[in-house]
């Protein structure tokens, strides 16, 4: 064999190896490819289920959020009916405040009263004793003078 045959079977093994290379290449490649495909797939079939339900979803959230305008504007109806009543309800709590207050001030001035009789009659018994002392002293007064 001469140098060229050599470097041409050199040559042809380098490229069969080469081949071979990039047929495992393309075989590793187009078994990750299938997987991917299978992947996709399961991924599509996953965001159908989802999609389905979450349309089934939608429409019943709908009719949720329906019955709770409807619940809402109920409530909020009854509120303003009740509204005049809690009014009500402030303005009788001012007037037993007031009616409180009154009392308080009533009760005061009958405080002052009593302790105003009170000194009236301690008045009036000093009053009584200096006259029943007087008397006493003008009887023993007289009857000395009647003696004399």
């Amino acid at each position: 064999m001469t140098g060229g045959q050599i470097a041409g079977l050199i040559a042809a093994i380098a490229f069969l190896i080469l081949v071979l290379a990039l047929v495992m290449a393309i075989r590793r490649v187009t078994k990750i490819m299938k997987e991917v495909q299978g992947t996709v797939q399961e991924a599509n079939r996953t965001v159908t289920v989802v999609t389905n339900d979450v349309d089934v979803l939608s429409k019943q959230v709908e009719g949720l959020l329906e019955k709770s305008n409807v619940l809402l504007n109920d409530l909020n109806g009854k509120v303003s009916d009740l509204d005049p009543v809690f009014k009500a309800a402030g303005d009788l709590g001012q007037s037993v405040s007031d009616v409180n207050d009154a009392s308080h001030h009533l009760v005061n001035r009958i405080n002052d009263v009593g302790k105003t009789t009170a000194k009236a009659g301690v008045a009036s018994r000093v009053g009584l004793s200096a006259l029943r002392f007087y008397n006493k002293h003008r009887k023993d007064d007289d009857s000395t003078d009647q003696q004399s």
